[in-house]
C-alpha cells in the first residue's frame, strides 16, 4: 500500500513558476514509475509526465515538454514536479500517481496507475 500526499500548488503568474512536491509512504515506493496528471474544470484528467524508478527515465507530455521537469529522491519517497513558464492553460489540479508494474514501462494512461494522491490546485493568472 502506498499513501501520496502533494503539495506546493497555488496562484502564480502567467510566466512564473512552481514546484510541486509528492510524499509517499510505504517501503516499495523506489520500486514504483511515478507519474502526474492534472484535471481542469470541466476536462478530462490529463497526462503531464512519469519518471521511472530510478529516475533515469522521464517522459512528458508534448503541452508541457521544456517546460516542467520531474525528478525523484528514493532515499526522501519523494517525486517533483519543476513547473516553468507557466500558462493559464497549465491551470489544474495537480495528481501524482503510483504504477505498481515494475516491468519499466512509461504508461501515460490515468487508469494503469493504482495509488494516487488528493491532487493541489494550480491557478496561473494571465
Amino acid at each position: 500500500q502506498v499513501q501520496l500526499v502533494e503539495s506546493g500548488g497555488g496562484l502564480v503568474q502567467a510566466g512564473g513558476s512552481l514546484r510541486l512536491s509528492c510524499a509517499a509512504s510505504g517501503r516499495t515506493f523506489s520500486n514504483y514509475a511515478m507519474g502526474w496528471f492534472r484535471q481542469a474544470p470541466g476536462k478530462e484528467r490529463e497526462f503531464v509526465g512519469v519518471i521511472n524508478w530510478n529516475g533515469r527515465n522521464v517522459y512528458y507530455a508534448d503541452s508541457v515538454n521544456g517546460r516542467f521537469t520531474i525528478s525523484r529522491d528514493n532515499a526522501k519517497n519523494t517525486v517533483h514536479l519543476e513547473m516553468n513558464s507557466l500558462t493559464p492553460e497549465d491551470t489544474a489540479v495537480y495528481y501524482c500517481a503510483a504504477d505498481r508494474r515494475t516491468d519499466s514501462i512509461l504508461r501515460t494512461r490515468w487508469y494503469y496507475y493504482e495509488y494516487w494522491g488528493q491532487g493541489t490546485q494550480v491557478t496561473v493568472s494571465s
